[in-house]
Formats: C-alpha cells, sequence, structure tokens
C-alpha cells in the first residue's frame, strides 16, 4: 500500500505559476516582432532535446538513481523559456516514474505547450514526450552508480513541423549515465544518441546543503546533422537549481539556466522553471 501527506504550500506556487505562465505567454507574443520578422525558434519548434524543466537536474540527460522498488514519484511543474524576439511556456508538465524492481525503473514526461493567441508564436498543445525505462547496471551498493535508460521520444506537432514529408515524429533515444557520490556531493554524466542521428551529452554536480536544501549545477549539449546546406542543430544550456523539502514526500524546486554559443534559430535564450514534487514509498502492513 502507498502512502504519503501534501502540503498547501507547495500547490499554491504551482497555481501561482499557471496564472503567471498564460500572462507572460501573451506579453511576449505582442511585444515581438510581426509573422516571419521572428529570429527566434522555441525549443519546441526543434527535433533536438529541449531545456531541461524536470524535477532532476536534468531532463533528458538524466543521473543513475533508481527509485525504490514499488515507490512512485510525481512532478509537476511549468517552465518560461525567453529568446531574442519570442518566449514559450510550458504547463503543466507531468513527469512520473514508478520503481519496479531494485533495478528497473520506468518513467513518463509530458509537457503542455501554451501556444500563442495570434499563431506567430510557439503551436501549441502537447510538446515532445519522453517514455523511458532505467536499468541499473551498477547499484548504490557502492559510491558509483551506471545505469542505461532506453527512451522512447514522441516530437510535438512544433518539432514535426521540421521533418522531412513521410518521417516519423517517434525516434529511440540510449542515454548511459554515470553517477558517483561522496557524502553529500556526487557528480553525475551522460551520453547516448536518438535513432535520426541526434547526440546529446551533459553532466554536472549536485550537494545536499542542508537537511532540506539540495544545489545542483549542470551543462548539456544536443547536436545533430542536416542534410540542408548552411543549417546546423547544435543546442549548449548551462543551469541551476535548487530543491527544498517541505516535508519528506514533498518538495518544491526552481531552476534557471542559458545557452551559450547557440543561435536563435536553435532555441538560444534562458529558461526558468518551477515546480512541486511528490513522492509515495510503499508501507508495510503486517
Amino acid at each position: 500500500m502507498l502512502t504519503t501527506r501534501v502540503s498547501l504550500a507547495p500547490a499554491c506556487a504551482v497555481l501561482a505559476l499557471a496564472i503567471a505562465a498564460p500572462v507572460c505567454a501573451q506579453d511576449s507574443v505582442h511585444n515581438a516582432k510581426g509573422g516571419n520578422g521572428k529570429k527566434s525558434k522555441p525549443p519546441s519548434s526543434s527535433p533536438l532535446p529541449g531545456p531541461s524543466a524536470g524535477a532532476s537536474p536534468l531532463a533528458w540527460v538524466d543521473d543513475a538513481s533508481l527509485l525504490a522498488a514499488g515507490s512512485m514519484s510525481l512532478t509537476v511543474s511549468a517552465m518560461r523559456w525567453s529568446g531574442t524576439d519570442l518566449s514559450e511556456v510550458d504547463f503543466p508538465i507531468v513527469d512520473a516514474a514508478v520503481g519496479l524492481t531494485k533495478r528497473i525503473q520506468i518513467g513518463a514526461s509530458i509537457p503542455r505547450i501554451i501556444g500563442s493567441a495570434d499563431g506567430t508564436g510557439p503551436v501549441g498543445g502537447v510538446g515532445t514526450s519522453y517514455i523511458s525505462t532505467k536499468i541499473a547496471l551498477l547499484t548504490g551498493e557502492s559510491d558509483v552508480k551506471l545505469a542505461v535508460s532506453p527512451i522512447l521520444e514522441i516530437l510535438g506537432d512544433g518539432a514535426a513541423q521540421s521533418l522531412a514529408p513521410g518521417e516519423s515524429r517517434t525516434q529511440i533515444g540510449l542515454p548511459i549515465s554515470l553517477e558517483v557520490g561522496q557524502g553529500r556531493g556526487r557528480v553525475f554524466a551522460a551520453t547516448g544518441v536518438f535513432s535520426r542521428g541526434a547526440w546529446f551529452a551533459g553532466g554536472g554536480a549536485g550537494v545536499q546543503a542542508t537537511s532540506r536544501v539540495g544545489l545542483s549545477m549542470s551543462f548539456t549539449r544536443s547536436w545533430a546533422k542536416t542534410d540542408t546546406a548552411g543549417v546546423t542543430r547544435d543546442r549548449r544550456e548551462l543551469s541551476g537549481g535548487v530543491s527544498y523539502a517541505v516535508r519528506p514526500q514533498v518538495s518544491v524546486y526552481g531552476s534557471a539556466g542559458h545557452t551559450i554559443g547557440t543561435t536563435d534559430e536553435n532555441g538560444a535564450g534562458m529558461t526558468v522553471s518551477g515546480g512541486v514534487s511528490l513522492f509515495m514509498n510503499p508501507r508495510i502492513t503486517k
């Protein structure tokens, strides 16, 4: 049987983000250049993995930790990306994971993109989603953890517009994650490839500053070759985040990131996100 407690404070924080997000999106559309005059392209329009928005330091580049068997996690968050002359708001972003066994975990990440009212901004609806299975090759019995995470990517409508006619919006990725922990700190890294030829890599570090506060920083990069002359796909982002445990089963987090050496066409800009995570552990009854 699963047991958990829920606090009103995280729910209020998410509600505040939900109210503010559409306002930010509308303001950015009215202030931007009209139609084809926009230089920026939102992350949701690219087939490359987008900015990190999940509760973990990295969304598609993950650490090697797994949930305990029978445990579940649910995160609801919001994200705002701001480019040169365009912005994008995702709400809600739902991330869920379940620990099946000591070595196997399944999860999914599904964002909703708030589209622009006049059609000149991001394409609204369900964004690029991920369904994954994480398999531990080295478990937490030592300070070193290693995991492989086969992942199915389903491109959202905005990203699907960049595909060639007849090209499928689904592809398979294979991340390999490494994590090394020592005391309250840890470092993690991951790399891999998607079946369409997009590569990704990243890493970072985290520290449990206090019993309730966790801090993290990470760097991610995704890139791919194209058949179009003069067109490159390459996105780099540096981000940092903080989490606070309201209760043992409930935590809130916030993060901010900015691209480095990235063009407007590949989603250059700043990303701010925040949300609430709920953890459910099995209760053993006699």
